[in-house]
């Protein structure tokens, strides 16, 4: 029974196979054959993106979509090759390659290896929360940098010229000469090209426009001998399944791919992290980052044993399933089996794909994923968003993926340690006609209670922000118009207290005291105390000054004044409850 049980921890997919019903298989089955259908042309594009043959795509399609099956918690995620992975696969073996073709291969392969290692390490580790890192603003900026170069890098493939420059600036000032170059039956063919894809979401949403795209190209290529006119074709495809084969690594490749892998590790998870859970929230069932971790880990070491480069959960292919009914894992088990069928019988008809052909796909399939209208919706609703997301774009775009990320990653991180270094201390007041207490900078005109002044500091009161909280609560005295007499401070948003913050409550007590003002807390009453003792404070009369909530401290201000205390407790009762339902 514990090795059943382990069994189904490590392969959480296998249970449902083996249960499997007889009524859900028309519905994967006819899922499994769209999502193979879309998942052949792609397959072929993107390893043109990570500069790798027709096959190591197909062979990334196989296996490691069988492997995602058993081991993933997601019943509809298809695993397969993707744009942002493959761009990232160039830019980190083509410098270590120097152009050895062979070398690439077994980079690529390499690198494939130690990032599925990473994940599974990643996954015992319990770093599935590694994921948030990469804010959301950072895959869009990704994404876009990522998309906008895959479209540029496709200009002289779909116009028959050939140009020399592999960054994206300089691909963007090449781009006229490119034009003058242009080979008059290559851009034929493209323009053809790009009319079916246009044209084909609007006859049908259910055929593959890629797909549909692919098989008229060989078919003009064949045909018309397209090769004689000077149109470049992919070339034999190698037939047949990949074999198993464990790669050779050095040491001191390990070293050179380590950082790239534990990068693209990170990038791959978040992004098929984001397809996953958003299927999983429109399906209504749950999946398990931990257990994620090590199925992409698990997926991606199978791609690399079978010749295959990175892969992650697509998106695009997901939707596809989910569009066609597929119910089970087994919809990826039937695309599999698809794929190597069509290894094992039809990659003659593959060796006439047209270049051209790919290049175009690819246009369309970045242009899918470019977004930049959300960095308008930054710009209105958080201008730090923005800031990420326009670093990480331009950054891939200049840098190459790997840095940027690392760029956006620290930036991140700096940004975060400033909102904690720095927390707002909101000023609190009563509004006419409404319960509780608000932010002062919401209703400005809102009249303070005589002689209090309501505090509320958002953030853990700690060594690296206790004098920030000091020089706020002194700056907000300074702003009032009327005498203040009291400050009460709100500790409900106070998350931590350690000793050099509560020493500068008691030096702030001293001061306000030497000014005439006496400082009172409100909220986390007996975790304050606990706070005291644990840090052996000797001040009493702190702790005689705590409250359960606001609506006390308010109270016991207000006790000669029974109209200002009824008052002041009708308004804040409400914020008084929540208070006592947080621990008081």
């Amino acid at each position: 029974m514990p090795a059943i049980a382990y069994l189904n921890r490590l392969l959480p997919g296998l249970q449902p196979l083996l249960k499997y019903r007889a009524e859900d298989l028309p519905h994967d089955f006819s899922a499994g054959l769209a999502v193979a259908a879309v998942s052949i042309p792609v397959a072929i594009a993107y390893a043109e993106v990570a500069g790798l043959s027709p096959s190591a795509g197909l062979y990334s399609s196989i296996l490691p979509m069988i492997v995602y099956a058993l081991a993933g918690t997601s019943r509809q995620m298809i695993i397969g090759p993707d744009a942002a992975t493959c761009a990232m696969i160039a830019a980190v073996v083509a410098p270590l390659a120097a152009g050895n073709s062979g070398v690439y291969l077994s980079f690529s392969i390499a690198l494939t290896l130690l990032t599925g290692i990473f994940c599974i390490a990643a996954s015992f580790l319990r770093l599935g929360g590694l994921a948030d890192f990469l804010a959301r603003p950072i895959l869009v900026g990704l994404l876009n940098g990522i998309s906008l170069s895959i479209m540029v890098g496709q200009v002289g493939k779909v116009l028959g010229s050939k140009g020399q420059a592999s960054r994206f600036f300089r691909q963007i000032l090449e781009i006229p000469e490119l034009v003058l170059q242009a080979h008059v039956p290559t851009v034929l063919l493209s323009l053809g090209c790009v009319l079916v894809m246009s044209v084909m979401p609007r006859l049908s949403q259910r055929i593959p426009a890629s797909l549909v795209t692919m098989i008229l190209a060989a078919l003009a290529a064949y045909l018309l001998r397209l090769d004689e006119m000077g149109v470049a074709l992919i070339g034999p495809v190698a037939s047949g399944l990949p074999t198993l084969d464990w790669p050779e690594l050095q040491l001191h490749e390990v070293g050179d791919l380590a950082g790239s892998a534990a990068g693209l590790g990170l990038v791959l998870f978040t992004s098929g992290m984001l397809t996953a859970r958003s299927f999983a929230e429109r399906n209504r069932y749950d999946i398990d980052v931990d257990r994620e971790f090590a199925a992409f880990g698990m997926a991606n070491i199978a791609s690399a044993l079978s010749q295959g480069f990175a892969v992650t959960g697509s998106s695009s292919r997901t939707a596809v399933n989910d569009a066609n009914g597929g119910r089970t894992q087994m919809v990826s088990v039937i695309a599999a089996v698809a794929i190597a069928l069509l290894l094992l019988a039809g990659t003659a008809s593959l060796a006439w794909l047209p270049i051209p052909a790919l290049g175009v796909v690819l246009i369309f399939a970045s242009w899918s994923l470019l977004d930049l209208q959300v960095f308008r919706r930054y710009h209105q609703v958080e201008r730090a968003a923005l800031l990420l997301g326009a670093v990480t774009m331009l950054g891939v775009l200049a840098f190459g993926a790997i840095k940027a990320i690392m760029l956006a990653v620290t930036l991140a991180l700096l940004m975060f340690v400033r909102r904690v270094a720095r927390p707002a201390l909101e000023e609190l007041v009563v509004v006419d006609g409404r319960s509780g207490l608000y932010n002062r900078l919401l209703f400005p005109d809102a009249t303070p209670i005589g002689g209090l002044l309501l505090l509320r500091f958002c953030g853990p009161l700690v060594f690296f922000n206790a004098s920030h909280f000091r020089s706020e609560v002194q700056r907000a005295i300074a702003r009032q118009t009327l005498p203040v007499e009291r400050v009460v401070l709100d500790l409900i948003p106070m998350t931590n207290l350690d000793i050099t913050g509560i020493d500068m409550l008691e030096r702030l007590d001293e001061e306000l005291a030497a000014q005439g003002i006496v400082l009172t807390l409100a909220g986390r009453q007996i975790e304050f105390e606990r706070w005291l003792e644990i840090t052996g404070h000797p001040d009493e009369s702190l702790r005689q000054r705590a409250y359960p909530t606001m609506r006390q401290a308010i109270r016991q201000w207000h006790g000669r004044e029974e109209t200002a205390t009824d008052d002041a407790e009708e308004v804040v009762a409400e914020d008084a409850q929540g208070a006592s339902r947080q621990g008081g």
